[in-house]
């Protein structure tokens, strides 16, 4: 290709910088140039990000998408085995067929979170294996099998307010806050002499949760749990 087809102008001596011609400066252009992506596409694919979280958020009662399949998390367990990395080891329910089976997500995996229609409601009172939630606005009250909860049971005191889930015009679940303050209703005497850092003891909370707490902590005191761990976090005020 001559010379004069890449470049036009061409002044002053062989090694000067040449100037490219009108047509190539454009094409580059053009490569440089971020693409216009329309704001539709922007916010839909902004939509689909939130609704993608890491595989260490789950909680007992949130409701995902795994394998194209709308599943319940009945149970979260987060393991650290020596050197290696983090997993999360859940328990699912298929909502769908009802099976329930165990997965093991890497701490790095993310996880589609279902986009389901929800309604904050009251939690009244818990019968058998029925659990029964009202609507404050509405007076509306639905009731959800033990099954369906799962480990979600174990934060549920009366009058909290949580975000029930509908699918398909159906009760499903529900979504817990992040943490919940629970009565201590056994625990054995701390050690005399125990630091911070002691191990710690075994606690049984109002729900029925068995959490390992400090040595300080004594019946009848309230302490602030992660639903998402099932951990103690701290003595609740």
């Amino acid at each position: 290709m001559a010379t004069s087809e890449l470049y036009d102008g061409l002044v002053g001596p062989v090694n000067a910088t040449p100037r490219p011609s009108p047509a190539a400066a454009a094409a580059c252009d053009a490569i440089r140039a971020p693409a216009i992506i329309p704001p539709a596409v922007v916010a839909e694919e902004e939509e689909e990000c939130a609704l993608m979280i890491p595989a260490t958020q789950l909680r007992a009662g949130m409701a995902i998408l795994h394998e194209g399949n709308l599943c319940r998390v009945l149970s979260v367990l987060h393991l650290t085995p020596g050197n290696w990395r983090g997993m999360v080891q859940t328990k699912l329910r298929n909502l769908k067929t009802g099976n329930s089976f165990d997965y093991r997500f890497r701490s790095e995996d993310r996880v589609e979170k279902a986009d389901l229609e929800q309604h904050e409601m009251e939690f009244l009172y818990g019968s058998g294996d029925e659990f029964h939630f009202m609507n404050t606005d509405t007076y509306e009250q639905v009731a959800i099998q033990r099954d369906d909860l799962g480990d979600a049971v174990y934060y549920l005191t009366p009058n909290i307010k949580v975000l029930v889930e509908f699918y398909e015009h159906r009760p499903v679940g529900v979504e817990l806050p992040i943490t919940v303050d629970l009565k201590v209703v056994d625990t054995p005497p701390g050690m005399k002499g125990a630091t911070a850092s002691n191990s710690g003891k075994p606690a049984t909370l109002e729900t029925g949760l068995l959490v390992q707490v400090p040595q300080f902590i004594q019946v009848g005191e309230l302490v602030r749990v992660d639903t998402a761990e099932g951990k103690y976090l701290e003595r609740a005020k």
